[in-house]
């Protein structure tokens, strides 16, 4: 028997402004803290708190981790499997 899986993660996708950021982190400490933030918000996109501002869809959602001082604005598709990373700050 197989054994069980964790939780199905949302694939992370990131919009052209969000891209260019990303380009520009050359810090190893600052990429490995983003992609742990990325990790976190892969396996709960409800985890971060809702912005406030128009009720349309999508929300648009942020997540702030103080301890690796990351804070990633974002909007989970309907079907809630993508996650579109709308900005970074590392």
């Amino acid at each position: 028997m197989a054994p069980p899986h964790g939780p199905r993660r949302a694939r992370i996708a990131f919009s052209d402004s969000a891209a260019k950021q990303l380009e520009n982190i050359t810090s190893e400490a600052d990429l490995h803290a983003l992609d742990r933030a990325l990790v976190v918000i892969s396996v709960d996109p409800d985890v971060g708190e809702p912005i406030p501002g128009e009720s349309a869809s999508p929300q648009l959602r942020q997540y702030t981790d103080e301890l690796e001082r990351v804070r990633v604005l974002y909007f989970v598709t309907a079907l809630r499997t993508i996650v579109v990373v709308a900005y970074i700050e590392v």
